[in-house]
């Protein structure tokens, strides 16, 4: 599946490797909440980070803003797993109706909020990183 950027993206990926050597699948620049979202190569997280944090410091204070890291798979119960840390995913189960693709998540109880994020944040976010990556269309937590 093939992601499309728009030019800040770009710019922003563009910093990002250079920087940390690591390789970016995806980029999302939320200018509303100055945050920069990317998705990395498999593998390549370590290298993102740098050691105690170095290189994706460097990266924040180049793009000036937030930026958060998640790992990229393949496999989309693994990547769905990497959008929720630190939460423990219990299950993923996948299914497809009216050629749409759905992930139903099931979390413990206790971190639903946490899972949903403060005003959907952190669910919309899992949303369109899912679409965007994986081609799903929705998410429902269990």
């Amino acid at each position: 599946m093939t992601v499309k950027l728009d030019t800040e993206g770009i710019r922003c990926i563009g910093i990002f490797e250079q920087i940390t050597g690591a390789g970016a699948r995806d980029c999302i620049v939320d200018n509303t909440a100055n945050k920069v979202i990317l998705v990395v190569k498999k593998g390549d997280m370590g290298l993102a980070i740098g050691k105690d944090g170095s290189n994706i410091n460097k990266v924040k204070k180049m793009l000036r803003r937030d930026v958060e890291v998640i790992e990229h798979s393949p496999d989309v119960k693994e990547f769905v797993e990497y959008l929720f840390r630190p939460i423990h995913v219990k299950n993923v189960e996948l299914q497809t109706k009216d050629d749409k693709g759905l992930v139903y998540v099931e979390i413990p109880r206790k971190d639903k909020g946490i899972a949903i994020g403060k005003n959907g944040e952190k669910i919309k976010k899992v949303k369109l990183l899912l679409k965007r990556n994986h081609d799903i269309d929705d998410v429902v937590l269990k």
